[in-house]
Order: C-alpha cells, then sequence, then structure tokens
C-alpha cells in the first residue's frame, strides 16, 4: 500500500495525491525523494485528522501539537527537522493552489537539542487540574485517575495507555511497566494513586465491555477499546485550558513534573534514572540543572540581597 493509500481522511488523501503531483511534474523530484516527503506529510496528516483538523485548517498551534507529539514518540531530532521541511515544501504549495493564505509552517520552529524542559505543574496546578473532571461521569472519573497515574509514576503516555491490568502489583504497590524496545521496569505507585486506579477498575471499567483483543488494557474508551496517546492529548489539553493554567502542557509533561520534584526533594538520582526508565544517567542529569535553577529562583524571591 502506497503511503498515499495508507491515509484514511478523504481531505488528506486529495491533498497528498496534489502534493505528489506538485513533487512529481513541478520538481521534478525522483521517485525517492517523492516518497520521503509524502512521508514527511503523512505524519500531519494523521494527527490532524485524529484532532478533526483538514488540511486548510491547520495552523501553527497544531503544528506545535505535532512535534510534541513526534518528540513524545521517540522519532529522531534529524528526523522531526526533516519533517519541518517537508511540512514548509507541502503548505508553499498549498499557497500557490491558493488552498491557503499564508503557509502555516513558516513560523514553526526546527527542533533544537536543548537542556530547556517543557512546562511543569506544582501541586497547586495539579490541584486545579484534577478539580476539573466532573467525578460523576465515567470518561472524566477515568481521566482523573490518568493524571495521577502520570504525575504519580512518572509514566510515558505510550506506557500508559499500553498498561496491562496484570501489570498492576497491589500488594507491592508497584506497576510493572513496558517501555522503549520493550524493555520492562518496576515502578512505584503511591498508595492514593493505587486506590483510585482499582477503584476505577472495579468500578467505571468493569461496565465497558472490551473488544476481542483488548480486555487486556487497563484504560478502555466507552467503545471498550484501549485508549489513544491523542485522546489523552486532547483531553489533558482542555483541562488545562479549563484550569485557566497558562503553560503549555501535555502528558510529557506530567512525567517531568514527576522528576522534577523527586529531583527537587533530594531524591537519589539513580533511583530516578531507574524509575523514569532512562538508558543513560545523563538523560535524568538534566532535572538537575532544572533544580538548581529552581534553587536560584527560590533565593532570588525571598533572598533580601536578591531585592536590593
Amino acid at each position: 500500500m502506497s503511503i498515499v493509500q495508507s491515509i484514511s481522511d478523504p481531505e488528506w488523501k486529495r491533498a497528498l495525491r496534489s502534493f505528489q503531483t506538485y513533487l512529481t511534474l513541478e520538481r521534478q523530484l525522483s521517485a525517492n525523494s517523492v516518497e520521503n516527503y509524502l512521508r514527511d506529510v503523512s505524519h500531519l496528516a494523521r494527527y490532524a485528522a485524529s484532532v478533526g483538523c483538514g488540511p486548510t485548517q491547520v495552523d501553527l498551534q497544531v503544528l506545535r501539537g505535532l512535534l510534541v507529539q513526534l518528540n513524545e514518540t521517540g522519532i529522531a531530532l534529524a528526523s522531526q527537522c526533516r519533517i519541518v521541511s517537508g511540512l514548509r515544501t507541502f503548505y508553499r504549495m498549498m499557497v500557490v493552489e491558493d488552498a491557503v493564505k499564508e503557509n502555516p509552517a513558516t513560523l514553526l520552529e526546527m527542533p533544537r537539542s536543548s537542556h530547556h524542559l517543557p512546562d511543569v505543574l506544582n501541586n497547586d496546578e495539579i490541584d486545579a487540574l484534577e478539580a476539573t473532571f466532573d467525578l460523576s461521569i465515567p470518561d472524566q472519573a477515568r481521566n482523573y485517575v490518568i493524571v495521577e497515574v502520570l504525575y504519580g509514576c512518572g509514566l510515558r503516555v505510550s506506557e500508559l495507555v499500553g498498561l496491562h491490568l496484570s501489570a498492576i502489583y497491589a500488594d507491592e504497590e508497584c506497576l510493572l511497566v513496558t517501555g522503549k524496545g520493550d524493555k520492562q521496569r518496576w515502578v512505584p505507585i503511591n498508595a492514593h494513586a493505587l486506590h483510585l486506579l482499582m477503584q476505577y477498575i472495579g468500578t467505571n471499567r468493569s461496565q465497558v465491555k472490551a473488544k476481542p483483543g483488548e480486555e487486556k488494557y487497563v484504560f478502555l474508551s466507552r467503545l471498550g477499546r484501549h485508549l489513544s496517546r491523542n485522546y489523552v492529548f486532547m483531553f489533558l489539553k482542555a483541562a488545562v485550558e479549563k484550569a485557566g493554567i497558562k503553560k503549555n502542557i501535555s502528558p510529557h509533561s506530567l512525567r517531568h513534573s514527576f522528576a522534577t520534584e523527586l529531583v527537587a526533594n533530594g531524591a537519589d538520582l539513580r533511583a530516578v534514572q531507574e524509575m523514569l526508565g532512562h538508558e543513560k544517567i545523563n538523560t535524568t542529569e538534566i532535572y538537575t540543572h532544572l533544580s538548581h535553577q529552581y534553587l536560584r529562583d527560590t533565593i532570588s524571591i525571598y533572598h533580601p540581597h536578591y531585592r536590593k
């Protein structure tokens, strides 16, 4: 199946066919180059379609959301940069064809390696976020539990949506998490989050009829399928806006918040590395930089000489 044929949304499929013609006839690129461009733009096609956005409706916010997802799924930095370049070319074509007035990818910054971390939430903001959920509604009660597990355990969103019932070891207060490269690790879960998780499984989840093959997953949709990463992105974004939090928050931000709290309060870096599932300690050490900045900011606020 070709890349264009693999796209299910008809509007995006038409746009990719036009792009294919443009690259072949007007740019006179090789078949291999055309395929690479189409593959790059197909990332946007799938992401945008999942959030109900057609090719002419894409704006800078949608493009940034795509980059967050690409980073979350572990796509290499060089590949992300190539994808951004492909998106700019795609929308240049859309401008030429009068499909859109402006190229939304023009202001999209190239991903770059940095020690800068995404925004994190403090405890008060977590409380405000969770207060937006109506626990009398099954889906929102489930989403409340998801926030607790993400923040309380530092899971990647892919690890959360792929979590199996058999991975919950309630007596040990641990989860057996399957991370990148199918590597497994033990992650402690606090008593409060564990209670909420088991309560969800015994009530709301037990009332959902799982589709064949979906029975093993912890978090199910009302249709009986395990949740997608995109769904978690979208409900969290809506909750952040409802809570009035003026930060760029994604599910990965909850993982960063988990790690930041641990390091800032003196947790052993090796233990944090193990819980996050980082292969190399230098990946975890980035949180020490953030912790140092936090300390400097704290001093600047509270030390009298910093206020002179």
